[in-house]
Parts: structure tokens; C-alpha cells; sequence
């Protein structure tokens, strides 16, 4: 593929002896991979190994390559989130973060949610994340990925990063900023990219890198952990912006991060200071490992402000769930726990301990149970993909590949003469896929419009 002449000087003056190697990737085909989803019963893992030829990811325990023959976006259990599709390197990075069940998380610059997803599930849906995103097209995109994967715990928002810092001030136990970049890394993935590239686009990649971090770094607990990541290979971009960073804010330190799997540490000799610390960073390059490019880099805030209490987010009052009641008595096994909220007619069941949230633009807040219509309430697509099957009584199999391309159609599917009439959770392989309606011999069905006919591929 063609590259930038400045782009391969400046990796030829770089790496010296070792760029013929690198370079000699952009000859080769790429690496594909998909991550398991946790937030599903154990037995998805089992589903999906028997449709799909995989071999683990070394630096991700739930990371596997996969031939790209075997097009796992196209199956109906990519819709029902039981993996997401992701290049393997970006896996190491929510990996870095090690976020845990009960914190309060944020990822600065979420979309289209491949590490977000991942963070959620590290997390088990428990605890508060707020996944980031100030491009209205790409939240967008975020959110149908955050429902797809079954997730309840998140709170995303489209925000810019100086919002967010002014409202969440020293609030978040972990911070990933996986930071716009000039993308050399992705360059293989996608060649377009490097039509893009130019040393003064790397130069205001750095700078917008710079705010973005001070602004990560104000939301930031005394005590938390801040992950930063590029997909770029760009000094300028990956260690000199750590290197600032330790300049500037004596209360962060670098901590180490585990490299097995090819990882190699960072490069402290392409900094103005050498400062040997910066080995403490991670790089992934595509000639040492099965992936693109990727730098990460860990560190913990050390002192500082806590941060300020926000009042916690007003529930629904339970006047306001009469006709929601009555759904959960007539289609669900047992009672939904949680702190409701009501958004006009919009139901939702928020996170724990979630802000309150009025003076910011949220797109997505928790999960989204569905809307309280005229003495009657119809359920969300989000609910669904939350669910066990387990917690519904009744219940649609698919059971033929023709059968889920019809329902993945929006078709009307038969049923049989014993099916119970009112909605029912239509499943595949075991696992919740969507909502439909039986009545009168036939399962209206409710797969949403705007998912019909097409995966979601998103990836990174």
C-alpha cells in the first residue's frame, strides 16, 4: 500500500535497523479478532468457538483471531452481543485499565465502543461508567453498541471533554482517554487513513491530546488510575505527551504495565528528556505481534482535591410504573431491582449511584426499559439484549439459519397453537435476540428498524 514519503522517513530515522521489518507489514494482511462478551452466560463462549475458527489473543484473556472468511459480523450472534468485533491491540488497552465492579469509570473518547464495552464487562455491570463521546454521529454508534452487548451500568453522554470536567470534578476512580491520533497505527487497517496523515496533522493531534489529558486529569480522584492510548506511533503523540505530562503534574506517576505477547516497552530515548521511566509504557507493533499499532501508557494520581458529591439522580415514583408493573407480572419471571427514572414517557433503570444527570446531553442512561404508552407499556430492544432467558416466561427459539435471517428481516414468523399471547423474548441458541408480539397464530415481530438487514462491525 502506498505510504507518505515523510511518514517513512520519519520511521525509517526512528527505528533504523528495525524498520525493514516494520515496514515489510504493509505487505501482509492484517490480523482480525472479536472479544468475548462476560456479561453473557458462560456457555456463549461455547456457541461461538463451534461456529468460528479462533485462537486466542495472548494479551487478552477474552480476545481471539479469527480468518476473515468466517465474517462473525454477519451471524445472529453477533447481534444478540455475545462477542464484539475489535482489532486484537486495542483489547490491551481496557485490559491496562483493569477497571472493577462497583467504581465509577470514565472513557473520555468512547465511540464507536469496543473499549467501553470491554470496560463493562470487567465490570459486570456493576458500579457507574460513563462512556464519552463528543461527535453526535459517532455517540450514536456508541450507544447502539453499549445496548447490543446486554450493558446496564453505563451512562453515555456527548460531551465535550471540558464539560465533563467542570461537572465531574476529581469524581472517577478510573479515566481511560483513548485520544484522537493521526492513526499511523491503523494504516493497514485502513488505507484511507494515510491520505489523511501529514507531520502538521500530528502536530495538532498532539495538541488537542494535550487538553484532552489536563481535562482527564481534573476528573481524576486522588488515588485513580489514568489510561492513555494511541493508535499512532508518533513521539509526539505517545511519549513526549507523557513525558509532559509527569513534567507538569508532579501528583502523577507512572505505573508499570504487564507486556507479554510481543508488547515492547516505549521508546524514552524519543523524548527531550530520556526520562527512563517512560520504559514503564507499553508500544504494540505490527512486526513484533498479530495487530496493528498501539501505544498505552498507565498512571495514578497520587494527591489532590476530592472531588465534589453530586447529588444522585431523582427516581421514577412508583405512581409512574403502574402500566410497567403490569408488563413485568405478565412477561417476566421476577421483579426488576434499581433506581427507575422516567424521561418523559422514556423508562429507564440508571446505574448505581448515578448522578444526577439534568445538565448534560445523555444519550443513553442505563438501560433503557422501554415506553409508557396509553395504559400500556412497550418494551425497549435494550431490555431484551439484558435479559437471561431465564427471566422471561415466554419464549421463541430460532431454530434454522433461515428462520433468524427472518427475524433479522423484521419478518412475521408462525408459531404454534400452544404459544401464549403477549410479548415474548425471542432467542437464539439460548440467548435473548429481540422482542416479538404473538397473536393470533403469529409473532408480530419488533426487532428495531434501524437494525434490520445490517451488522454492527464497529470496531476499536
Amino acid at each position: 500500500m502506498p505510504l507518505p514519503e515523510a511518514f517513512i522517513n520519519k520511521m525509517s530515522r526512528l527505528l533504523g535497523d528495525e524498520s525493514d521489518a516494520f515496514f515489510k507489514t504493509y505487505k501482509q494482511k492484517r490480523a482480525f479478532g472479536l472479544r468475548m462478551n462476560p456479561l453473557k452466560r458462560s456457555d456463549g463462549k461455547t456457541a461461538v468457538l463451534s461456529r468460528f475458527h479462533l485462537r486466542s489473543v495472548p494479551f487478552c484473556p477474552t480476545g481471539y483471531y479469527y480468518p476473515e472468511a468466517d465474517e462473525p459480523g454477519k451471524s445472529a450472534l453477533h447481534q444478540a452481543g455475545l462477542y464484539y468485533i475489535q482489532e486484537p491491540s486495542a483489547m490491551f488497552v481496557a485490559e491496562t485499565l483493569d477497571a472493577r465492579p462497583g467504581e465509577r469509570v470514565l472513557d473520555l473518547c468512547a465511540a464507536p465502543g469496543g473499549k467501553s464495552t470491554q470496560i463493562a464487562g470487567a465490570m459486570h455491570n456493576q458500579g457507574l461508567l460513563v462512556s464519552n463521546e463528543p461527535y453526535p454521529k459517532r455517540a450514536k454508534a456508541l450507544s447502539e453498541n453499549i445496548e447490543r452487548m446486554g450493558i446496564t451500568n453505563t451512562l453515555v453522554t456527548n460531551e465535550t471533554p471540558e464539560r465533563l470536567a467542570d461537572y465531574f470534578p476529581g469524581n472517577f476512580d478510573r479515566v481511560l482517554v483513548d485520544a484522537p491520533c493521526s492513526g499511523e497505527g491503523m494504516f493497514r487497517k485502513d488505507p484511507d487513513a494515510a491520505q489523511y496523515w501529514s507531520p502538521a496533522h500530528v502536530t495538532e493531534c498532539a495538541a488537542l491530546q494535550k487538553e484532552i489529558l489536563e481535562q482527564a486529569i481534573t476528573m481524576l480522584r486522588p488515588g485513580g488510575v489514568l489510561v492513555y492510548s494511541t493508535c499512532t506511533f508518533s513521539p509526539e503523540e505517545d511519549e513526549r505527551q507523557i513525558e509532559q505530562v509527569l513534567q507538569n503534574h508532579p501528583e502523577m506517576e507512572l505505573v508499570p504495565i504487564v507486556k507479554s505477547g510481543g508488547i515492547e516497552d516505549g521508546r524514552p530515548e524519543w523524548t527531550e528528556s530520556g526520562n527512563p521511566q517512560l520504559r514503564r509504557t507499553a508500544r504494540l507493533w505490527p512486526h513484533q505481534l498479530e495487530g496493528e499499532g498501539h501505544f498505552v501508557a498507565k498512571l495514578r494520581k497520587s494527591q489532590g482535591d476530592p472531588g465534589k458529591k453530586i447529588r444522585t439522580a431523582r427516581p421514577a415514583g412508583e405512581n409512574q410504573l403502574k402500566d410497567f408493573r403490569t408488563f413485568e407480572t405478565q412477561t417476566l419471571t421476577q421483579k426488576l431491582g434499581g433506581r427507575f427514572y422516567a424521561a418523559g414517557s422514556q423508562l429507564y433503570l440508571l446505574p448505581d449511584s448515578c448522578p444526577e444527570f439534568g445538565r448534560l446531553k445523555v444519550i443513553r442512561a442505563g438501560l433503557h426499559l422501554g415506553e409508557l404508552k396509553k395504559n400500556r407499556f412497550e418494551p425497549n430492544h435494550s431490555l431484551a439484549l439484558a435479559l437471561q432467558t431465564s427471566s422471561c416466561r415466554n419464549l421463541f427459539p430460532l431454530r434454522s439459519r433461515d428462520d433468524e435471517e427472518r427475524y433479522l428481516r423484521g419478518e412475521t414468523l408462525p408459531v404454534s397453537s400452544q404459544a401464549k399471547k403477549g410479548w415474548t423474548l425471542v432467542t437464539i441458541d439460548g440467548f435473548p435476540l429481540g422482542w416479538g408480539k404473538v397473536s393470533g397464530g403469529m409473532l408480530k415481530n419488533f426487532y428495531p428498524k434501524g437494525l434490520r438487514r445490517r451488522g454492527l462491525n464497529h470496531e476499536s
